[in-house]
């Protein structure tokens, strides 16, 4: 996903999506062909696999990029987490069509979705608008840059020289992404939180299964249909980080809140959801909205402010690098988390549940200094305010 996301800044990202996206098709069906063609070497599947990773890798940063492209600062929050919505609805539908296609046998639980996205690929390169620009509309109108006034003159010029639009259009490079203020912290953020929220999309189902709720254990089958909850508590948490952080105008705050409400969630949803299937429910609700909340914030609008941060003097040829940055160390996460939950659940679950608390913990607190500067500047812009208030002039009556 780093090199993704590097090399995404730098081509055209309609066609970087289309070619991600039938190369996945690809392998993917290549993958479903081993069962027709009686294929059982495990390197034909592990190379396959490792081809369909690739072609993968192009999608969330390409993606981030563009709905960044066309939305304003004021507004990501919301319309991300709304948009972010996608990756669970994918992984609820995909998990149905693989299923109901499994009684004709499995390769076509891989040949079907291989074909569906390769065709979805297609409607991409043939619709995608890249940016307003590409189809000639105005920018979003908090991002509009304005020429500078200083009393009633014309300070900017407005038209540029060609020197500067060629400076202006430079892509970022990959060390230069990670210099960028609030990179660091979110990028480490995302990966204890991404490693919370993969040990529960992978374990959560095992979990339940082998959990006596009420004094009954579920099926397998039952199990997996109840952890989708989680997912769709994801959904509402990713709104509702949004919206908060857009009204706030401070991500770090959310974000690590957030965080933090998800350690008692945690510890609440292992000590009382084996009470009923209904605490069940609504505790494992609540934990997939605290979890999901700022993971879905941090890879969507946070992403999409940093590849557009101040310091790129208006250079958005930084959206894909940096969102692969951020989600690609995330991912790391992502796959560490449920590993070792295999090792740890052969000691007790509880042990698995601490694990998730100290990430949750440690998650919130990469985010502090970044909170702290936000927090400072909240106090500041209340001064300022208050004391534009005392110094406006007071209107007389005059009897």
């Amino acid at each position: 996903m780093y090199f993704s996301g590097h090399l995404g800044d730098r081509v055209n990202l309609r066609i970087f999506l289309t070619v991600g996206m039938v190369g996945t098709g690809l392998f993917t069906s290549l993958f479903g062909v081993g069962y027709w063609a009686n294929i059982h070497n495990f390197y034909y599947f592990l190379v396959v696999q490792m081809f369909a990773g690739l072609f993968q890798s192009t999608g969330w940063p390409s993606v981030v990029a563009v709905v960044g492209n066309w939305f304003g600062k004021k507004k990501r929050g919301l319309i991300m987490g709304i948009w972010n919505a996608h990756t669970s609805v994918g992984n609820i539908t995909g998990s149905l069509v693989a299923s109901a296609l499994l009684q004709y046998g499995w390769g076509w639980s891989f040949v079907v979705p291989g074909l569906m996205i390769a065709f979805v690929g297609l409607m991409v390169f043939l619709l995608l608008p890249v940016s307003p620009e590409s189809v000639g509309a105005d920018k979003d109108e908090d991002e509009l840059q304005s020429p500078k006034k200083s009393g009633g003159g014309v300070t900017e010029p407005l038209l540029r020289s060609e020197t500067e639009v060629k400076v202006k259009e430079k892509a970022v490079g990959f060390i230069e992404a990670w210099k960028i203020p609030g990179v660091a912290p979110f990028a480490l953020c995302l990966f204890f939180s991404k490693l919370v929220a993969y040990t529960f999309l992978y374990w959560l189902p095992f979990y339940i299964s082998h959990t006596a709720i009420d004094g009954k254990y579920l099926s397998s089958a039952t199990a997996g249909n109840l952890s989708t909850l989680f997912d769709v508590g994801g959904v509402l948490g990713g709104i509702l980080a949004g919206h908060i952080s857009d009204r706030l105008g401070a991500r770090a705050i959310t974000a690590a809140s957030f965080m933090y409400c998800a350690i008692p969630a945690l510890f609440f949803y292992r000590s009382y959801g084996h009470i009923s299937l209904a605490v069940n429910i609504v505790l494992m609700f609540i934990t997939g909205m605290f979890v999901n909340g700022p993971y879905a914030l941090i890879t969507t609008a946070v992403s999409a402010d940093l590849g557009t941060h101040s310091s790129l003097k208006g250079n958005s040829r930084a959206l894909a690098t940096v969102t692969a940055i951020i989600d690609g160390t995330g991912s790391v996460g992502a796959a560490i988390g449920p590993l070792i939950t295999g090792y740890i659940s052969a000691t007790s679950w509880s042990a698995v549940f601490t694990m998730l608390m100290v990430a949750a913990l440690v998650a919130g607190l990469l985010l502090t200094r970044l909170v702290v500067a936000e927090v400072a500047a909240k106090i500041d812009e209340s001064r300022s305010r208050g004391r534009t208030a005392s110094t406006s002039p007071t209107a007389t009556i005059e009897v």
